[in-house]
C-alpha cells in the first residue's frame, strides 16, 4: 500500500510540475518560424517532457545522488560540469552534466589532450550516459526537451549552413535521431541531417520509438567515440550544402 502512495505521489508532482511547463509555455511563448508538425508537438510534448523529467528525476535521485559522491571521490570538486548551449531559436542556456575529466595539465599549466583527461571512470559515465543525468533539470526548466537536436556548442552557431542550423528551430534534446543512428560514429553532416529531419516530423510515436532505440543503444554502448577519439572531433563548418535525408 505504501509503494502504491509513493507512486502516486510521484505522479501528482509530475503531473503538477508538466501543467506549469505548458502554462508557463503558453504565457511565454514568442514568435518562431518553426511550424508544429501536428497537435502532439502544439499541446502535447512541452508538457509530457516535464512530466517525464519530474518522475524520473524523483525515482533516479538514489543514483543521482550515488553518482555525485563518486565523482567528488574519484574527480574532485566541481561535480558538475556546467557549460553554456544554443537552445531553441539559438538563446543561450547553461547545460549540466555530471563532470568526466579530469584538469590535469602539462608544465605549461595547458590542460591536457581529451584522451589523457579522461580516466576509466569519467569513460563509464559516457558509455552508461550517466553523465547526462543532470540535464532532466534542463528538462523541466524548459531548457531541453527529452527528445531534440543535441545541445552543442556556442560556437558552432555561425558555422552551420542554413539547413543545419535548423536544428534550433525546437528544444534540444537529451537524445535525438541522430543519437539512434550513430551518435559520435557517424559525421557532423549527417547528424545535423537527422537532426533536421525530426525537426520537421515531431510526433509521439516518433518519440516513443527514439526513447526505446536510446535504451538499446546505450545498453549496447554503440557510438560513444568518434572514430580515434575519445571525443567527437570539432565541427569547423561544412564546404557543400548539406544533403536532407530522404523520408522512409
Amino acid at each position: 500500500m505504501i509503494i502504491v502512495w509513493i507512486i502516486l505521489c510521484i505522479i501528482a508532482i509530475a503531473f503538477a510540475v508538466g501543467l506549469t511547463a505548458v502554462i508557463a509555455d503558453a504565457i511565454g511563448k514568442k514568435e518562431s518560424k518553426h511550424k508544429p508538425y501536428g497537435p502532439y508537438e502544439r499541446f502535447v510534448k512541452r508538457g509530457l517532457d516535464a512530466f517525464l523529467a519530474t518522475g524520473a528525476l524523483i525515482v533516479l535521485s538514489p543514483v543521482i545522488l550515488v553518482t555525485a559522491i563518486l565523482v567528488r571521490v574519484k574527480l574532485g570538486s566541481p561535480i558538475l560540469f556546467k557549460q553554456e548551449r544554443p537552445g531553441r531559436d539559438g538563446e543561450i542556456f547553461k547545460l549540466y552534466k555530471f563532470r568526466t575529466m579530469t584538469e590535469a595539465k602539462d608544465e605549461k599549466g595547458e590542460l591536457l589532450p581529451d584522451d589523457q583527461r579522461l580516466p576509466a571512470f569519467g569513460q563509464k559515465l559516457r558509455s552508461t550516459s550517466l553523465d547526462e543525468l543532470p540535464e532532466l533539470i534542463n528538462m523541466i526548466k524548459g531548457d531541453m526537451a527529452v527528445v531534440g537536436p543535441r545541445p552543442l556548442l556556442v560556437r558552432y552557431l555561425p558555422r552551420y549552413n542554413a539547413h543545419q542550423a535548423r536544428r534550433h528551430e525546437v528544444r534540444p534534446g537529451f537524445t535525438g535521431l541522430a543519437q539512434v543512428h550513430g551518435r559520435n560514429a557517424i559525421s557532423w553532416e549527417e547528424k545535423f541531417d537527422w537532426d533536421v529531419k525530426y525537426v520537421d516530423h515531431i510526433t509521439f510515436a516518433g518519440d516513443v520509438k527514439i526513447i526505446l532505440d536510446t535504451v538499446k543503444t546505450v545498453l549496447k554502448r554503440e557510438g560513444i567515440s568518434g572514430g580515434e577519439s575519445v571525443t567527437m572531433t570539432e565541427f569547423m563548418g561544412s564546404d557543400n550544402s548539406a544533403e536532407v535525408l530522404k523520408s522512409e
